[in-house]
């Protein structure tokens, strides 16, 4: 079982706030921490702020007002980038006609860690081949990325995050229009990057019932931090009014329906 290291916060927001040209708030006062060995859940209602926090983490949108520490560094003055990967969502980033094949891809992690101009080494192709097989996508290394499912292209983007050798992976809503079974062969997945490779996660998500199981820390979000708290502590009724108001019973029976 993974041990989560509350003494060390690998990541640090303070009073965040964020709004689109000073008039359309999405973030309010913030504050929370991820420590090292987190599986941290973001979720919250669509609109509520959970993936702008994401972007603000990984330094992609500056806060409007508020702190954050990566790794004990303010982000303006943090440069090893190697120590975090990220998986976006799969629609939103990447052409699947483009002429690449799977281990072409995930070698492309390496150039974060080494440069874009550095020569490859056999220690790369070392690297890309572990993380290849980390995610069970070794045997299809020479297929184009194209030719491969949903579930198993988020396997081989999550190894071209491993390939950094990071300490923390940010996912963000990685099973959109992915089916059930391979979303719960992707989860499992994850849970035994968290355990057995004592890898952070922080996943942004909209399934309240995936996260309640999966996660062992989850922030609610809806412009304010609604609570910060464990999976069990989150499917206390006044916390899931907070955050969802009248949409509470459909949510609880979605969750239920899991066999919980």
């Amino acid at each position: 079982m993974q041990q989560i290291d509350h003494t060390k916060n690998i990541i640090e927001l303070h009073n965040i706030s964020f709004s689109y040209d000073g008039i359309e708030k999405v973030l309010e006062n913030i504050t929370f921490s991820v420590h090292k060995g987190d599986y941290l859940g973001i979720i919250g209602p669509n609109g509520g702020g959970k993936t702008t926090v994401l972007k603000i983490m990984l330094g992609l949108l500056q806060p409007t007002s508020g702190t954050i520490k990566l790794f004990g560094k303010p982000l303006k003055a943090f440069k090893d980038w190697s120590k975090i990967g990220y998986v976006p969502q799969k629609v939103s980033h990447f052409d699947n006609n483009f002429p690449v094949t799977v281990e072409e891809v995930v070698a492309m992690g390496r150039f974060a860690r080494r440069g874009l101009f550095h020569f490859p080494q056999q220690e790369d192709s070392e690297k890309v081949e572990r993380a290849l097989k980390q995610v069970d996508m070794w045997e299809y290394k020479s297929k184009q990325i194209g030719e491969l499912s949903g579930g198993q292209q988020q396997r081989v983007f999550i190894a071209r995050a491993l390939v950094t050798e990071p300490e923390v992976i940010f996912l963000d809503e990685p099973t959109v229009g992915v089916d059930a079974t391979t979303q719960e062969q992707f989860y499992k997945l994850l849970k035994s990057l968290n355990r057995e490779l004592q890898l952070t996660l922080v996943l942004v998500s909209h399934e309240l019932d995936i996260v309640a199981n999966e996660a062992t820390e989850v922030a609610c979000i809806n412009c304010n931090l609604v609570c910060y708290c464990t999976p069990k502590e989150l499917m206390h009724k006044d916390t899931l009014e907070k955050m969802y108001g009248k949409d509470l019973k459909y949510i609880l029976h979605q969750h239920q329906g899991k066999g919980e």
